[in-house]
């Protein structure tokens, strides 16, 4: 319990509450500890557990998959963010979406339920939870928003300088990494990978962008074309 409740305390759900207090939201909450390996599967496809995961360490994706086998990212989730909290908060009978660990990952499951409604005690700290569970959902449904914002731009190459250039302001620099890879932000930008690679060349003959693996630099050209 000591190692979780380390663990736990960096982390923003639990931010502004006493040590002693998150122990015992612990077990109010039905807390159940998970690791899992990279592309280790978190949630499948079907699963009806109405559990909400709070990523301790790493970072799952979100993966849906069409019924062609068509494969997209919806969202990335790392560290101190939420998954699963639609899904636990509908209607819906089984999940409609894979939760795959990006890479080495550890969550707490808690009871969603419980995490919105406030037991008999009626504690300040549960009130300071749901402040910030609804702050941890605004900041999601945001990075959604701007997701939306990418993949609607015409081009395959509007879609990547949207991405990119948000990258770049998030970072507050013009050099970064991002956190996918080809497949994966093909995936994330609904693109098809080898287009989406010459692209990426072109761009950098262009004098646009310059890139190894991971890491991309804007160049001043960039900001014209865009």
């Amino acid at each position: 319990m000591k190692n979780l409740l380390n663990s736990v305390m960096q982390n923003r759900l639990f931010e502004g509450i006493a040590p002693d207090r998150v122990e015992e939201m612990l077990h109010c909450l039905h807390a159940v500890r998970s690791q899992y390996e990279k592309n280790g599967y978190v949630y499948n496809r079907g699963d009806g557990d109405k559990r909400v995961g709070l990523v301790l360490s790493g970072s799952v994706y979100t993966i849906h998959e069409d019924y062609f086998g068509n494969r997209s990212i919806v969202s990335r989730t790392g560290a101190g963010g939420l998954f699963g909290e639609a899904f636990a908060s509908s209607n819906v009978k089984t999940l409609p979406t894979d939760i795959v660990a990006s890479e080495p990952t550890d969550v707490l499951y808690l009871d969603y339920h419980r995490m919105l409604h406030a037991c008999g005690k009626v504690c300040d700290c549960h009130g300071r939870l749901i402040e910030n569970t609804v702050r941890i959902l605004a900041e999601r449904n945001l990075m959604l928003t701007r997701k939306i914002e990418h993949i609607t731009q015409r081009t395959t190459r509007r879609k990547l300088l949207s991405y990119l250039s948000e990258q770049a302001v998030q970072c507050g620099t013009d050099s970064f990494r991002i956190p996918f890879n080809r497949e994966q932000l093909a995936d994330y930008l609904s693109v098809e990978r080898s287009a989406m690679s010459a692209e990426l060349s072109r761009m950098r003959r262009d004098g646009l962008i310059e890139y190894d693996r991971n890491r991309f630099t804007l160049l001043p050209g960039a900001r014209k074309a865009f």
